[in-house]
Protein backbone atom coordinates (compact mmCIF):
# COMPACT_ATOMS: atom_id res chain seq x y z
CA UNK A 1 0.00 0.00 0.00
CA UNK A 2 1.22 3.48 -0.91
CA UNK A 3 0.14 6.80 0.56
CA UNK A 4 -0.63 9.40 -2.10
CA UNK A 5 -1.16 13.10 -1.48
CA UNK A 6 -2.74 14.57 -4.60
CA UNK A 7 -2.59 18.34 -5.10
CA UNK A 8 -5.07 20.05 -7.41
CA UNK A 9 -4.84 22.69 -10.11
CA UNK A 10 -6.06 26.26 -10.43
CA UNK A 11 -9.79 26.88 -10.07
CA UNK A 12 -10.23 23.32 -8.87
CA UNK A 13 -10.10 21.55 -5.50
CA UNK A 14 -9.55 18.14 -3.94
CA UNK A 15 -12.79 17.08 -5.63
CA UNK A 16 -11.12 17.06 -9.05
CA UNK A 17 -9.26 13.89 -8.03
CA UNK A 18 -12.55 12.01 -7.47
CA UNK A 19 -12.07 9.39 -10.20
CA UNK A 20 -8.33 8.93 -9.63
CA UNK A 21 -8.86 8.64 -5.88
CA UNK A 22 -11.56 5.99 -6.27
CA UNK A 23 -9.33 3.88 -8.53
CA UNK A 24 -6.34 4.11 -6.20
CA UNK A 25 -8.39 3.33 -3.11
CA UNK A 26 -9.97 0.33 -4.81
CA UNK A 27 -6.44 -1.00 -5.29
CA UNK A 28 -5.78 -0.59 -1.56
CA UNK A 29 -3.79 2.64 -1.53
CA UNK A 30 -4.30 5.45 0.97
CA UNK A 31 -5.20 8.74 -0.72
CA UNK A 32 -5.41 12.32 0.56
CA UNK A 33 -6.77 15.12 -1.64
CA UNK A 34 -6.46 18.38 0.31
CA UNK A 35 -8.13 21.52 -1.03
CA UNK A 36 -6.13 24.75 -0.90
CA UNK A 37 -7.55 27.70 1.02
CA UNK A 38 -9.89 29.71 -1.19
CA UNK A 39 -10.69 26.88 -3.62
CA UNK A 40 -13.56 24.40 -3.92
CA UNK A 41 -15.32 23.66 -0.63
CA UNK A 42 -12.97 26.20 0.97
CA UNK A 43 -13.83 28.97 -1.52
CA UNK A 44 -15.51 30.95 1.26
CA UNK A 45 -12.02 31.55 2.69
CA UNK A 46 -10.72 33.37 -0.39
CA UNK A 47 -8.98 36.65 0.43
CA UNK A 48 -6.38 39.13 -0.79
CA UNK A 49 -3.77 37.60 1.52
CA UNK A 50 -4.21 34.01 0.33
CA UNK A 51 -1.22 33.02 -1.77
CA UNK A 52 1.63 30.57 -2.14
CA UNK A 53 2.63 30.58 1.53
CA UNK A 54 -0.92 29.74 2.62
CA UNK A 55 -1.20 26.85 0.18
CA UNK A 56 2.18 25.43 1.14
CA UNK A 57 1.07 25.50 4.78
CA UNK A 58 -2.24 23.83 3.86
CA UNK A 59 -0.34 20.79 2.60
CA UNK A 60 2.37 20.78 5.27
CA UNK A 61 -0.35 20.70 7.92
CA UNK A 62 -2.06 17.71 6.30
CA UNK A 63 1.18 15.72 6.36
CA UNK A 64 1.93 16.71 9.96
CA UNK A 65 -1.49 16.31 11.53
CA UNK A 66 -2.29 13.10 9.65
CA UNK A 67 1.24 11.90 10.54
CA UNK A 68 1.93 10.93 6.93
CA UNK A 69 5.29 9.51 5.90
CA UNK A 70 6.79 7.91 2.78
CA UNK A 71 4.29 9.91 0.75
CA UNK A 72 4.08 10.08 -3.03
CA UNK A 73 3.32 13.74 -3.73
CA UNK A 74 1.47 14.37 -7.00
CA UNK A 75 1.05 17.97 -8.17
CA UNK A 76 -1.29 18.96 -11.00
CA UNK A 77 -1.12 22.31 -12.83
CA UNK A 78 -1.07 25.19 -10.29
CA UNK A 79 0.10 22.81 -7.54
CA UNK A 80 3.50 22.69 -9.23
CA UNK A 81 4.10 26.08 -7.61
CA UNK A 82 3.14 24.73 -4.18
CA UNK A 83 5.03 21.44 -4.15
CA UNK A 84 8.57 22.91 -3.89
CA UNK A 85 7.66 24.85 -0.75
CA UNK A 86 6.13 21.75 0.80
CA UNK A 87 9.22 19.69 0.01
CA UNK A 88 11.49 22.38 1.46
CA UNK A 89 9.61 22.28 4.77
CA UNK A 90 8.78 18.63 5.16
CA UNK A 91 10.68 16.73 2.48
CA UNK A 92 11.73 13.99 4.89
CA UNK A 93 8.14 12.71 4.80
CA UNK A 94 8.01 12.57 0.99
CA UNK A 95 9.27 9.47 -0.80
CA UNK A 96 8.84 10.66 -4.38
CA UNK A 97 7.40 13.48 -6.46
CA UNK A 98 5.28 13.45 -9.60
CA UNK A 99 4.33 16.56 -11.56
CA UNK A 100 1.14 16.03 -13.56
CA UNK A 101 1.25 18.53 -16.45
CA UNK A 102 2.12 21.11 -13.80
CA UNK A 103 3.72 24.54 -13.68
CA UNK A 104 7.49 24.39 -13.13
CA UNK A 105 8.40 27.70 -11.45
CA UNK A 106 11.82 29.06 -10.65
CA UNK A 107 12.39 30.81 -7.35
CA UNK A 108 11.30 34.45 -7.47
CA UNK A 109 8.85 34.08 -10.37
CA UNK A 110 5.13 34.81 -10.40
CA UNK A 111 2.58 32.55 -12.10
CA UNK A 112 0.92 35.07 -14.41
CA UNK A 113 4.23 36.43 -15.74
CA UNK A 114 6.03 33.10 -16.12
CA UNK A 115 3.01 31.82 -18.08
CA UNK A 116 3.11 34.93 -20.25
CA UNK A 117 -0.27 36.33 -19.22
CA UNK A 118 0.74 39.59 -17.48
CA UNK A 119 4.01 41.60 -17.66
CA UNK A 120 6.17 41.28 -14.56
CA UNK A 121 6.07 44.98 -13.66
CA UNK A 122 2.26 45.09 -13.79
CA UNK A 123 2.05 41.95 -11.69
CA UNK A 124 4.42 43.33 -9.07
CA UNK A 125 2.22 46.42 -8.83
CA UNK A 126 -0.89 44.30 -8.43
CA UNK A 127 0.78 42.26 -5.72
CA UNK A 128 1.64 45.44 -3.84
CA UNK A 129 -2.01 46.55 -4.08
CA UNK A 130 -3.13 43.24 -2.58
CA UNK A 131 -0.65 43.66 0.28
CA UNK A 132 -2.24 47.04 0.93
CA UNK A 133 -5.69 45.46 1.15
CA UNK A 134 -6.79 46.71 -2.27
CA UNK A 135 -7.42 45.21 -5.70
CA UNK A 136 -9.33 42.15 -6.91
CA UNK A 137 -9.71 39.22 -4.55
CA UNK A 138 -10.09 36.62 -7.31
CA UNK A 139 -8.35 36.11 -10.64
CA UNK A 140 -11.34 34.87 -12.64
CA UNK A 141 -9.57 31.65 -13.64
CA UNK A 142 -12.80 29.64 -13.41
CA UNK A 143 -14.58 31.92 -15.89
CA UNK A 144 -11.58 31.78 -18.24
CA UNK A 145 -11.56 27.97 -18.18
CA UNK A 146 -15.28 27.78 -18.91
CA UNK A 147 -14.92 30.21 -21.78
CA UNK A 148 -11.95 28.31 -23.25
CA UNK A 149 -13.90 25.05 -23.13
CA UNK A 150 -16.51 26.50 -25.49
CA UNK A 151 -14.04 26.55 -28.37
CA UNK A 152 -11.70 23.81 -27.16
CA UNK A 153 -13.75 21.15 -25.34
CA UNK A 154 -11.91 18.77 -23.06
CA UNK A 155 -11.14 15.26 -24.20
CA UNK A 156 -13.79 13.59 -22.09
CA UNK A 157 -17.44 12.63 -21.99
CA UNK A 158 -19.61 15.79 -22.19
CA UNK A 159 -21.37 14.96 -18.92
CA UNK A 160 -18.05 14.64 -17.16
CA UNK A 161 -16.85 17.89 -18.66
CA UNK A 162 -20.02 19.58 -17.42
CA UNK A 163 -19.30 18.22 -13.93
CA UNK A 164 -15.77 19.61 -14.11
CA UNK A 165 -16.77 23.05 -15.39
CA UNK A 166 -19.76 23.41 -13.05
CA UNK A 167 -17.58 22.79 -10.01
CA UNK A 168 -14.76 25.20 -10.85
CA UNK A 169 -14.21 28.04 -8.38
CA UNK A 170 -12.14 31.20 -8.50
CA UNK A 171 -8.44 31.31 -7.65
CA UNK A 172 -7.11 33.90 -5.18
CA UNK A 173 -5.43 36.73 -7.09
CA UNK A 174 -2.60 36.68 -4.56
CA UNK A 175 -1.74 33.12 -5.64
CA UNK A 176 -1.52 34.30 -9.23
CA UNK A 177 0.43 37.50 -8.55
CA UNK A 178 2.73 36.73 -5.61
CA UNK A 179 6.37 35.74 -5.82
CA UNK A 180 6.96 32.01 -5.53
CA UNK A 181 9.82 31.98 -3.02
CA UNK A 182 10.80 28.32 -3.42
CA UNK A 183 11.09 27.13 -7.00
CA UNK A 184 11.27 23.73 -8.65
CA UNK A 185 15.04 24.01 -9.08
CA UNK A 186 15.40 23.55 -5.31
CA UNK A 187 13.89 20.06 -5.33
CA UNK A 188 16.68 17.62 -4.65
CA UNK A 189 14.56 14.50 -4.95
CA UNK A 190 14.12 12.85 -8.36
CA UNK A 191 10.96 14.16 -10.05
CA UNK A 192 8.88 12.44 -12.72
CA UNK A 193 6.85 14.68 -15.03
CA UNK A 194 3.74 13.49 -16.86
CA UNK A 195 3.31 15.69 -19.94
CA UNK A 196 -0.08 15.96 -21.65
CA UNK A 197 -0.14 16.19 -25.43
CA UNK A 198 -2.78 18.94 -25.64
CA UNK A 199 -1.98 21.64 -23.11
CA UNK A 200 -0.86 25.20 -22.43
CA UNK A 201 1.99 23.73 -20.37
CA UNK A 202 4.37 22.92 -23.25
CA UNK A 203 6.94 25.44 -22.03
CA UNK A 204 6.73 23.79 -18.60
CA UNK A 205 7.60 20.45 -20.21
CA UNK A 206 10.78 22.07 -21.53
CA UNK A 207 11.58 23.42 -18.07
CA UNK A 208 11.16 19.95 -16.59
CA UNK A 209 13.57 18.51 -19.16
CA UNK A 210 16.07 21.27 -18.42
CA UNK A 211 15.98 20.28 -14.74
CA UNK A 212 16.78 16.69 -15.71
CA UNK A 213 13.42 15.32 -14.66
CA UNK A 214 12.13 12.10 -16.21
CA UNK A 215 9.37 12.85 -18.74
CA UNK A 216 6.39 10.58 -19.38
CA UNK A 217 3.95 11.36 -22.20
CA UNK A 218 0.15 11.14 -22.06
CA UNK A 219 -2.00 11.56 -25.21
CA UNK A 220 -4.72 13.50 -23.36
CA UNK A 221 -5.20 17.14 -22.46
CA UNK A 222 -4.43 19.19 -19.36
CA UNK A 223 -7.46 17.76 -17.50
CA UNK A 224 -6.27 14.18 -18.01
CA UNK A 225 -6.93 13.27 -14.37
CA UNK A 226 -10.65 13.79 -15.07
CA UNK A 227 -10.76 12.79 -18.73
CA UNK A 228 -8.61 9.67 -18.39
CA UNK A 229 -8.33 8.70 -14.73
CA UNK A 230 -7.50 5.10 -15.70
CA UNK A 231 -4.53 6.16 -17.81
CA UNK A 232 -3.45 8.67 -15.20
CA UNK A 233 -3.51 6.05 -12.45
CA UNK A 234 -1.64 3.59 -14.67
CA UNK A 235 1.16 6.10 -15.18
CA UNK A 236 1.28 7.15 -11.53
CA UNK A 237 1.51 3.53 -10.37
CA UNK A 238 4.11 2.66 -13.02
CA UNK A 239 6.28 5.55 -11.87
CA UNK A 240 5.76 4.72 -8.20
CA UNK A 241 6.60 1.06 -8.78
CA UNK A 242 9.85 2.08 -10.50
CA UNK A 243 10.83 3.80 -7.24
CA UNK A 244 10.06 0.63 -5.29
CA UNK A 245 7.19 2.31 -3.44
CA UNK A 246 4.10 0.59 -4.85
Amino acid sequence: MTTFVLLHGGGMGGWTWKYVRELLETLGHKVYTPTFTGFGERSHLIGRDVGNATHVQDVVNVLRYEDLRDVVLVAHSYAGTVAPGVIAQIGDRIASVIYLDAIVPHSGERIASLMGYVPEDQLAGLDAMLDAGEGPIGSGVDAMQREAAKTHPHLMDPDREKWLLDNLSDQPMKATACVIPVGAETIEKPVDYIAAAITVMTAMHDRARALGWTIHSHPGDHALLVGDPEGTVELILKITASKGAA
